[in-house]
């Protein structure tokens, strides 16, 4: 019988890293030439920002980052567990590794076959571990998962969006990656962080989150002056919303048990202006993370993309299926958790919904 859990978590990729690179971003943009040095000055950053920043940038503070991390992954894996899902569909987005020039889909149900989803070996420069760089478990290329699929699944759901009239693209292999984006291998890693393994088919379903940064930005980092020939923008809120209320309709009347998953972390410094580029707007986030625990989803619809990309929210567009989808079950949240940080890039945010 159908059943759906509503999931949320994040797959910041310098989790990956030892504790001594986990502020790496920041110190990229600390390079920045066009930023002004009065801004770069840790005597001029928030009390909390200069705290976590201590004197050896990041290093300490990484651990207890990592921990409070850690912590909420477990307890989301342990929810999946008990729920022994059919699959688990993952809402990511694609960051210039599958989609590239030759196409940029807003939407795409991946129906893919069982495939080798080697981390490490098939990490590409959004994922911040191509090079074969360390990893937090020290693990080597040959480290890996044989990645179930379950096409029939991915193929009912997207003939069931398409014959509702969502016009999601569908793809039976992968395009410019070797396996799925780190949106997806990232959300897999951290629910395995203890590594017990991943048995479950997994389904992914990108979202083309980065909008005029896609192309034009290769999906990362740039230098603040850098002149960009902006792509065409991104799905917004809404739609994004509404793809998600689709989804839970299509499922809810399937036989399966599937979980939905919501992967990303929040604002984003380094797309975050108004900063800088040097820490997220948590007022922001703090709004929006008010407006999820009170159930507001009116508040989440009327953002607009550009308060998502004022913001450094682009990928909070992967969260917005999850709100459409539990709002179209009436799924209760039964936990959420919202972890902070000024200085390891995004305010992580973690969910749990009812299953209905």
């Amino acid at each position: 019988m159908a059943e759906i859990l509503g999931l949320g978590l994040s797959h910041y990729p310098p989790l990956c890293m030892p504790d001594d690179r986990m502020s790496g971003i920041l110190r990229t943009t600390l390079a920045d030439p066009g930023i002004p040095a009065a801004a770069k000055d840790p005597a001029n950053w928030p009390a909390a920002m200069r705290a976590e920043w201590g004197d050896d940038k990041g290093t300490r503070a990484a651990a207890g980052h990592r921990a409070a991390l850690v912590a909420e992954f477990r307890k989301v894996r342990a929810a999946l567990d008990a729920f022994k899902p059919d699959a688990v569909l993952i809402w990511g987005d694609d960051q210039y590794e599958n989609f590239k020039e030759d196409v940029i889909p807003a939407f795409t149900v991946c129906a893919y076959g069982d495939m080798d989803l080697s981390p490490w070996r098939h990490a590409q420069g959004s994922s911040m571990m191509e090079g074969g760089k360390a990893n937090a478990w020290g693990e080597g290329p040959d480290f890996g998962y044989r990645l179930k699929g379950r096409r029939d699944i991915a193929k009912h759901l997207a003939t069931g969006l398409l014959e509702s009239g969502f016009d999601v693209a569908y793809a039976y292999k992968p395009l410019h990656h070797d396996s799925i984006a780190h949106a997806f291998t990232n959300a897999i890693l951290y629910l395995d962080y203890d590594r017990h393994g991943w048995d479950y088919p997994t389904i992914a379903f990108p979202i083309n989150c980065y909008g005029r940064k896609v192309i034009s930005a290769r999906g990362f980092l740039t230098n603040v002056d850098d002149k960009l020939d902006f792509d065409p923008p991104s799905p917004s809120p809404a739609r994004c919303m509404d793809l998600g209320a689709a989804t839970a309709r299509v499922l809810k009347a399937s036989p399966w048990r599937v979980a939905v998953v919501a992967s990303s972390s929040w604002s984003h410094a380094f797309l975050c202006d108004h900063t800088w580029r040097l820490r997220p707007d948590t007022p922001a986030d703090r709004a929006l993370y008010q407006a999820l625990v009170e159930g507001d989803d009116t508040y989440w619809r009327n953002r607009s993309v550009k308060d998502f990309e004022d913001a450094g929210q682009q990928e909070i567009l992967n969260w917005c299926p999850l709100v459409g989808a539990m709002r179209e079950l009436g799924a209760r949240l039964q936990w959420t958790s919202f972890v902070e940080t000024q200085v390891f890039n995004s305010n992580k945010v973690f969910a749990v919904y009812e299953a209905v």
